[in-house]
């Protein structure tokens, strides 16, 4: 991959776009000349290293995601392919040759993933639509493996407590449990944080923030007789018990920029959302206002939108503006970051999502290799799944709703999968 938005096609772009991967060219230094980060004097991202050997890994989702991403832990130099899956039998066919994985360790159907458990591998890449994280990921835990997941962790309350424990009985079993979040692995967001920390912005007064819907919205053709049909192509975002909703499998990531942030998770919101997309066959909301508040009372606005900002917050999609008494700060994914006024002023610059997958896997290989198990990365990443869950179901009655109420009902939500192949 590489080159810009404007080199590839609309389809391509919306594709990765889901993936959570803008088309971004590397940065030449991490954070503003004359600025200090953490990241000054560290190697590059991801750069190749000597290894005495190499993890096995298999890769359970061959769609757009997980094919892009298997690239970067081809390239890492720290890990090899031994096995894959997908519901889709040529999908994970086509995938596993392109990795060097056998014919015989590439399995298809629903549960495609529990052969590829059986099948040799130390750890698992998890990137399916993001309903069968909790099932699989607490497979891969019983089975003994390390897990790398994408982003949202589930799309509801007991999946996202299922992930929780899985997190810690993973600890607690010397296994290493990773959700792929970009945003706060980027020097320059890291650095806006540890301003914002050490008091940049003197009492936060507001958040606002934005999300995308992923642009123009995914395809959403009518329901056929093929059950199947929802689970390819990016289709299945359309459908609330598949991805979560728009806000849960995409605006998820500044969602969890805030929540990283400011250390706390919102305790209300009140809501609307509607969907615009040009064709609508799932419940999935393309567009939603959230008013969230923090139990300090302070107020934070999401707004996440089909198609471009043309006014509010003018960096448009996936970006937060924190608005203290001395000062601003942004966070974004691939906008300008930065702190603005105040004391503790930084001119910032624009994240590399890109190199922040390498530093995730990066850090997943030396993780293993440590033994080391903590696991704190994917805990708050289930904090952020309850905002964005809480901001979902606000959005969805049109109405205020509490955490509290929200975890009390603890509702699931589950596809109906009859017909799919075994």
């Amino acid at each position: 991959m590489g080159g810009t938005a404007e080199g590839v096609g609309r389809r391509g772009f919306l594709k990765l776009a889901q993936a959570g991967v803008a088309f971004l060219p590397p940065l030449a230094a991490g954070v503003a000349r004359g600025q200090q980060s953490e990241a000054e004097g560290q190697p590059e991202a991801g750069a190749a290293r000597e290894y005495a050997r190499k993890v096995r890994l298999g890769l359970v989702g061959c769609g757009g995601r997980g094919s892009w991403i298997s690239t970067f832990f081809a390239a890492h130099g720290g890990f090899t392919f031994a096995a894959v899956a997908d519901y889709f039998e040529e999908r994970a066919r086509r995938v596993g040759a392109q990795l060097g994985v056998p014919a015989n360790a590439c399995f298809a159907g629903l549960d495609g993933y529990r052969r590829l458990l059986a099948a040799g591998v130390e750890a698992v890449v998890l990137q399916t639509p993001p309903y069968f994280f909790p099932a699989h990921a607490a497979a891969a835990v019983e089975a003994g493996l390390h897990v790398y997941m994408a982003k949202p962790v589930a799309i509801d309350v007991p999946g996202t407590r299922a992930i929780h424990a899985l997190a810690q009985r993973a600890t607690g079993a010397g296994l290493v449990f990773q959700a792929d979040y970009q945003l706060p692995r980027d020097p320059v967001n890291v650095e806006v944080y540890k301003r914002v920390r050490a008091g940049a912005l003197g009492k936060l007064q507001a958040v606002f923030s934005s999300g995308w819907a992923g642009g123009n919205g995914y395809q959403d053709p009518p329901r056929g007789a093929d059950p199947a049909s929802r689970l390819k192509d990016l289709v299945w975002c359309n459908d609330v018990a598949l991805g979560g909703d728009y806000l849960v499998h995409y605006d998820i990531h500044i969602i969890d920029a805030v929540v990283w942030a400011l250390g706390k998770v919102p305790v209300s919101a009140m809501g609307l959302s509607a969907a615009f997309r040009p064709s609508v066959h799932g419940d999935a909301r393309d567009s939603s206002v959230v008013l969230y508040q923090f139990e300090d009372g302070t107020p934070w606005c999401h707004q996440g939108i089909l198609g471009a900002y043309h006014d509010w917050l003018r960096a448009g999609r996936l970006t937060a503006s924190l608005q203290g008494a001395q000062a601003a700060a942004c966070l974004s994914y691939a906008g300008k970051s930065y702190v603005r006024g105040g004391p503790r002023h930084f001119s910032g610059g624009v994240p590399n999502p890109e190199a922040s997958v390498r530093t995730n896997i990066d850090e997943f290989r030396q993780a293993i290799e440590a033994r080391d198990s903590a696991n704190q990365q994917v805990l708050r990443a289930v904090e952020s799944n309850y905002a964005a869950i809480l901001g979902r179901e606000a959005a969805t009655r049109r109405g205020f709703v509490t955490l509290d109420e929200v975890m009390r009902e603890n509702r699931a939500y589950a596809p109906d999968l009859t017909g799919l192949a075994l």
